[in-house]
């Protein structure tokens, strides 16, 4: 990083001739992260399910930097053929130099993907799984190539309920979304042990934002009574972006974990993150990976 501070948005070098994916771009963190991006020379492909707000989105890009180079990718984390298509298209861009696995939904009430998962499960991490399995080779065309995979602070006490994966017996919706986050956590520690196995040229990294304002009713509960007060101590959204940033363009570790730096590791410039010890379980990593290419049907290719 190039300052003692942490990494900010000031950081993030020139990009120009460089392309990145970027899930969830139409809004809040995403958009954050896009925009700066697109200021910085890069194309970016906007990943969002509906082309009103991935349109929007450019628009309001564009009119911060006119020039930038933005186009929509249809995505739709809880439709694997959907996931499929997107590939299919992404895979045509001369090169992509970074997937920037950002979109995710939060305690929504029980709801089943496509494909019949449970959709924190499913969209934040099989999605997540099946995208960025899918895009490997692509990715592994480009030295230097990288995958973000976003986690939550709520992973920190998440558990996975190996035994109801899918909500069949029981749905606490803040359970389930910790436990997606839990998941996120263990896939890039074991998407990186096996890139790194395989001497691939992708690197995997994980962030987490910390706690960003637009996300404070979900993450905050009865706290967000308090709104602008306690706004006050939480990321901005373009704040939330800097993880991330970070792990697309930084100088970061193979298989590190950034996230803010400041309050608690909830705010402030980017730097490294604490990750709970059982989301470096190897046994776990292990499990999860082997769960996802069954319930996927996606196999990344990476021997164990």
């Amino acid at each position: 990083m190039s300052n003692n501070k942490g990494f900010t948005e000031a950081d993030v070098p020139q990009q120009t001739g460089k392309c990145f994916i970027v899930t969830g771009a139409n809004t809040g963190v995403g958009f954050e992260i896009a925009r700066v991006l697109a200021a910085k020379g890069a194309r970016v492909m906007l990943g969002c399910r509906t082309q009103s707000r991935a349109e929007d989105a450019i628009a309001r890009i564009k009119r911060i930097t006119p020039n930038a180079n933005l186009v929509w990718l249809p995505l739709d984390l809880g439709d694997l053929d959907s996931v499929r298509t997107a590939v299919e298209i992404a895979t045509k861009e001369p090169r992509i130099d970074a997937l920037v696995n950002n979109a995710a939904i939060m305690n929504p009430p029980l709801t089943r993907t496509k494909e019949g998962f449970e959709v924190q499960f499913g969209v934040n991490h099989l999605g997540v799984f099946a995208l960025t399995s899918l895009l490997l080779p692509k990715l592994a065309e480009t030295p230097g190539a990288r995958v973000v995979i976003t986690s939550s602070v709520a992973h920190l006490k998440a558990k996975i309920d190996w035994d109801d994966l899918n909500a069949d017996r029981s749905y606490i919706k803040t359970a389930r979304y910790g436990a997606s986050k839990l998941a996120n956590a263990l896939f890039f520690f074991e998407l990186d042990r096996r890139l790194r196995a395989a001497k691939s040229p992708v690197t995997a990294i994980g962030v987490h934002p910390g706690i960003a304002s637009t996300s404070l009713g979900r993450h905050m509960g009865i706290l967000q009574i308090a709104g602008p007060i306690v706004g006050l101590l939480l990321n901005r959204a373009d704040q939330g972006a800097w993880p991330a940033l970070l792990a697309a363009t930084g100088n970061v570790k193979p298989g590190g974990y950034y996230g803010p730096t400041g309050f608690g590791g909830i705010r402030g410039a980017a730097g490294a993150a604490k990750r709970a010890p059982h989301a470096e379980d190897p046994a776990l990593a292990k499990r999860l990976w082997d769960i996802s290419v069954t319930m996927t049907g996606i196999d990344p290719g990476l021997s164990g």
